[in-house]
């Protein structure tokens, strides 16, 4: 059957399956996580439907553009669900079976889910992702006896990285650095924001390819902000050109089959102040402190109450603009959080071997003040059995990042 066939769904698998970026044991052991949860929550269906989740379970990372998508599970089955718009390249990237649904008749997607679950199941699906749209959606096709959040429960599994995520977030590690001095480099007195960023990003991509050629390229960037720009951690690149003094935000955000690393450097352009050298050492400090509580046993909430008190005794505290730091994994600025493993004061997660997170203190002193700018370092560490690893290598601070120009 081909996809010119009026139907509701096939199966269109096309061509080859390519490689995937982990080795089908990987999945298989991510699904037996997952399939144990059902069995202990007495779950007949799993209904992914998050990039991150879909990823991380199948491979398959999908482009939305405002269809649905979805990986289902089973306990014998695991099928993810793509449009026609895609032909056979989500079976050729995913782990497990894979179902086309056609756009010949509304909510094909729906029947093609319901091909797998079945009717009147108990159903798992991920609240803090689908629409209410959607839930109604799934109520009425699959008229489940109950249906039941697994989003928190897949969280709890993606916080705990296998050795072959942590190697493959190491490979983001030092392609974030790569872009890091590609970044440094291009930066010259007149250069805008948008030609600096393109320097970084360009590297990355060319450093990503050649680590991992079987894969695909997509979604690296970076957000290199200056002067007044660099007062929040999110701000989009802009046209606007480096100055004498400016100071800057470096961040380099490699994407590896959905897997986000991160580094984030404060710089200067040729020349800092005395009071903005002062905020600069105070984050620094508080950056060192940070990694040195990364350790199996310490707590999210734990970790944030030290950097507090040390920015509290030097009032600066109020200067921070958000948590200190986050898990690593799934997740890009567009899809996947676990927020179960964020360093802030209302999340007691205890660390243990096999997270990954960052370190990444933050100041913001309001423009027309001495020291005006936003400040910030970010390196990522690997927990393990007695401490911690640090697996970002480019250099902070003042004696390298002073660019002179």
């Amino acid at each position: 059957m081909t996809l010119s066939t009026r139907t509701n769904f096939l199966r269109f698998h096309n061509g080859e399956q390519s490689v995937l970026q982990f080795a089908n044991e990987e999945y298989e052991q991510r699904l037996s996580g997952l399939r144990k949860t059902m069995a202990e929550h007495n779950i007949d269906s799993v209904v992914l439907t998050s990039m991150h989740n879909v990823a991380y379970y199948s491979g398959f990372l999908y482009c939305a553009f405002g269809r649905p998508y979805a990986c289902v599970v089973t306990a014998t089955d695991s099928v993810t669900i793509s449009a026609g718009i895609d032909a056979g390249q989500p079976w050729r990237r995913c782990f497990g079976d894979n179902i086309t649904y056609t756009d010949w008749t509304r909510d094909n997607y729906w029947r093609a889910v319901e091909s797998v679950t079945g009717s009147g199941q108990r159903v798992a699906y991920e609240r803090d992702h689908i629409s209410l749209l959607q839930l109604d959606k799934l109520k009425d096709f699959l008229k489940p006896s109950e249906i039941i959040d697994i989003s928190d429960l897949t969280m709890q599994q993606r916080m705990h990285k296998s050795a072959a995520e942590i190697e493959i977030i190491k490979h983001g590690a030092a392609v974030a650095d790569v872009g890091g001095y590609a970044i440094r480099d291009a930066i010259k007195l007149g250069t805008r924001e948008i030609d600096v960023a393109m320097a970084g990003r360009d590297a990355m991509e060319l450093e990503i390819a050649k680590r991992f050629p079987d894969a695909e390229y997509r979604d690296t960037w970076v957000w290199f902000q200056s002067g007044i720009n660099t007062d929040g951690a999110h701000n989009p690149v802009t046209g606007r050109k480096l100055e004498r003094g400016d100071i800057l935000s470096l961040n380099t955000f490699p994407m590896i089959s959905g897997y986000y690393t991160a580094l984030e450097r404060t710089l200067f352009v040729g020349e800092v102040d005395e009071a903005s050298m002062a905020i600069w050492q105070a984050n620094i400090d508080a950056h060192e402190l940070g990694i040195s509580l990364i350790k199996p046993g310490a707590t999210c909430s734990g970790i944030t109450a030290k950097i507090n008190e040390f920015f509290e005794e030097r009032d600066l505290l109020q200067y921070r603009s958000f948590g200190y730091g986050h898990s690593f994994g799934v997740l890009s600025h567009y899809y996947g959080r676990e927020a179960g493993l964020e360093l802030r004061e209302d999340i007691d997660t205890e660390l243990v071997p096999g997270m990954v997170v960052s370190m990444e203190p933050m100041l913001t002193i309001p423009n027309g003040q001495p020291a005006a700018g936003g400040y910030r370092e970010h390196d990522i560490l690997v927990v393990g059995e007695e401490g911690a690893e640090d697996i970002t290598h480019y250099p902070y601070g003042p004696e390298f990042n002073v660019v002179p120009v």
